[in-house]
């Protein structure tokens, strides 16, 4: 990508300092301004393109927390005033 970048400012510079020194155009002959716009503009547009993302180096992700823990069905007994009477009961914990 240096050595890209310094290519282009390089070729940037030398066009630059012969538009300067040129001599001044007729009034219809604008095809070469023209073209070396294009011309340029691709150059440095391929040289923008192509060049690689910044790379944002490793994220630390954390881990989900676990889920809640699951249910279950435990039968407990009670007295009902008669005897000893088990019933299902759901229970999470």
């Amino acid at each position: 990508m240096k050595k890209i970048l310094t290519a282009v400012l390089a070729v940037a510079t030398i066009a630059g300092s012969l538009s300067v020194t040129a001599p001044a155009a007729k009034a219809g002959d604008v095809g070469a301004g023209v073209a070396a716009g294009l011309i340029g503009g691709a150059l440095i547009g391929g040289a923008i393109a192509s060049s690689r993302p910044a790379y944002g180096g490793p994220v630390y992700v954390e881990a989900p927390p676990p889920g809640p823990p699951p249910c279950v069905w435990r039968r407990e007994r009670y007295w009902d005033g008669y005897g000893w009477v088990s019933r299902p009961v759901r229970v999470c914990y």
